[in-house]
């Protein structure tokens, strides 16, 4: 018999909680020694980062043997089932290092190609976002939704920047320029999966970002989608978990920041391109 959903969702809130516990500890005692660079000097992991990983990969697979699990430094660990775990242990990696709290460990579980399941928490700030697929989206046990906030100079919205700008065409900048002067702010908070749960509980009313991968969007966009907000492509009707762009928020401003990020453009835009493929957040 298949487990429900709520006791599923209960076992990934115990795992990410005491996840949490271990980024705390391992916080305390990271040294300068143990940070290393990936595909450039801005793409940071740390043993934090593997050692967390590790325990998450461990509990799902003594949990949900036969599922599938995507893990950001991993990569894709294959099961016999077509239901695959989607985690980044650490996101918000340069946050975790400068002794930032905007940090979190981010768990969802995809079904049929779509989330049915989400988590995302910050320890340092004791915020845990839940969400199920149909089962609405909640901060710690309080109900969420997103902002009311229909015009984009009343809104305060969040983005990020890839690692590689330096090479990539298509780094965000002119995006960023075209929104600062139509927007009452523009906040980066360094976590794709927090922009997206801060998005989901009103924190924040908009949120936009290019060269992305599933495992920092999967959480946060059921967050997003339980709490009446909307998740796209930037270009509408495309893949958001793999086309590696994404626009989230309350309906009616998803639109109205959309209009500013396409005017102009051509019809195919973002082209990411190839390059591309292993881009993470920052």
């Amino acid at each position: 018999m298949e487990p429900s959903l709520s006791s599923v969702l209960d076992f990934a809130r115990q795992i990410a909680e005491e996840a949490g516990q271990l980024l705390m500890q391992g916080r305390s005692q990271l040294q300068s020694a143990d940070v290393e660079t990936k595909s450039s000097a801005r793409d940071l992991v740390t043993q934090v980062d593997r050692d967390c990983e590790s325990f998450l990969v461990s509990k799902i697979q003594s949990r949900f043997p036969k599922d599938e699990i995507l893990a950001e430094e991993g990569g894709l660990r294959p099961g016999a089932n077509t239901t695959t775990w989607c985690i980044d242990p650490l996101d918000g990696t340069v946050n975790f290092v400068q002794g930032l709290p905007f940090f979190s460990v981010s768990i969802a579980r995809i079904s049929n190609g779509k989330p049915d399941l989400a988590v995302v928490h910050l320890p340092v700030l004791k915020e845990t976002f839940f969400a199920t697929l149909g089962g609405g989206a909640y901060l710690n046990e309080s109900s969420i939704r997103v902002s009311s906030k229909t015009e984009t100079m009343d809104s305060v919205l969040a983005t990020g920047f890839p690692y590689r700008r330096n090479e990539l065409a298509e780094n965000n900048l002119e995006n960023f320029n075209r929104m600062f002067l139509q927007v009452r702010g523009i906040r980066r908070m360094g976590s794709a999966a927090i922009d997206l749960a801060y998005v989901a509980a009103g924190k924040l009313d908009a949120f936009w970002e290019l060269h992305l991968s599933p495992w920092d969007v999967a959480a946060g966009a059921l967050l997003v989608t339980e709490a009446h907000g909307t998740v796209d492509t930037i270009v509408p009707g495309g893949d958001w978990l793999h086309e590696k762009n994404i626009l989230a928020g309350p309906s009616q401003l998803v639109d109205e920041v959309r209009e500013i990020l396409l005017r102009g453009r051509e019809p195919d835009y973002p082209n990411l391109g190839d390059l591309d493929a292993a881009e993470k957040k920052e």
